[in-house]
């Protein structure tokens, strides 16, 4: 058989709760070993090997970790032996790690993320056949080349685009405008459509430091100013198409002679293109990206460029 190699980080699929409740639960009880002898028929999918990187929730996720799973998963990926990869990650900040990850590895072998929106001692618990189905796709040999991707629920998800769009259901990902790429019956992947933008992986030694602030009525443009001494770029996570109100313009013409800004929008879903705002501040849409994921692009970004017209280009393509 294939062989999986599966990288555990946390979350809630490892994760303890009373009475089989699915909340009031803490995470990290369950290392990975425990999560796969407690699946059946998983050891007929595929070989499993795996390594316990974290067992944390994600939010206590670092952009150091994010570097050794990339580094980890480009080194491990060398190996023919070596199918795919599944990573089991906690879901509040799982599309970030995805799509961290899609920008940076340098293998067209499937990488899997999945996690559970219940905990393992849940009555009603979801891990197991996420983490089953997460395994299947890792083998599937019509999976390679398709990039990292998300399973959950029985979805496939582009890595790429997905978003978490649920505090508490079980169906809690997608990809809002954009559509499943695939779905899971057990151990069959059926997937129908592959995502069109293609870019070469990122190659850094340091990440720059980008943070995001969010636009809402009496917003006080003074915090711009904070992010310009601090940081080494900005993402304003705008009303509606990326907007704010005059004050914040009128100093972003100034902040953003310091440092870029990109502009995109709170609403989740939805296009920022280029308009007056960016004539008159300075700023740098950001295209299909959300405020998150924006923030991993510019950072990205600035490890090759500081032109925004450079900038701008890659968020238009990538």
């Amino acid at each position: 058989m294939k062989l999986v190699y599966i990288l555990g980080t946390g979350g809630t699929i490892s994760a303890s709760g009373d009475g089989g409740n699915t909340t009031n639960y803490l995470d990290g009880k369950f290392g990975v070993d425990d999560l796969v002898a407690g699946i059946d028929g998983i050891d007929k999918l595929a070989d499993i090997k795996y390594e316990q990187v974290l067992n944390v929730l994600s939010d206590d996720i670092t952009e150091d970790d994010w570097r050794y799973l990339a580094g980890r998963i480009d080194e491990l990926a060398g190996s023919d032996e070596i199918a795919g990869f599944v990573i089991t990650h906690g879901t509040n900040t799982m599309e970030e790690t995805a799509f961290f990850l899609s920008l940076t590895l340098h293998t067209d072998k499937p990488v899997v993320l999945t996690g559970a929106m219940r905990p393992a001692t849940a009555n009603s618990a979801d891990g197991s056949q996420n983490l089953y189905e997460a395994v299947a796709l890792a083998v599937a040999e019509e999976a390679r080349g398709f990039g990292v991707m998300i399973v959950f629920a029985d979805g496939i998800y582009s890595g790429a685009l997905a978003s978490k769009i649920s505090s508490f259901r079980p169906d809690a990902f997608g990809h809002r405008d954009f559509g499943c790429i695939g779905y899971m019956q057990d151990n069959r992947a059926i997937l129908v459509q592959k995502p069109c933008r293609t870019h070469q992986p990122f190659d850094f030694d340091e990440l720059p430091k980008v943070g995001i602030v969010y636009s809402h009525i009496g917003a006080d443009p003074g915090i711009l100013d904070w992010f310009a001494q601090t940081h080494d770029g900005l993402v304003i996570a705008g009303t509606g198409a990326g907007c704010f109100n005059e004050e914040w313009k009128q100093k972003l013409a100034q902040v953003t002679q310091k440092i870029p800004v990109v502009r995109s929008t709170r609403t989740g879903s939805g296009i920022v293109s280029f308009n007056h705002f960016d004539e008159e501040a300075g700023t740098i849409p950001a295209d299909i990206h959300a405020p998150s994921k924006a923030r991993i692009l510019l950072a990205l970004a600035l490890t090759k460029t500081k032109d925004k017209n450079e900038i701008s280009e890659m968020f238009r393509k990538v």
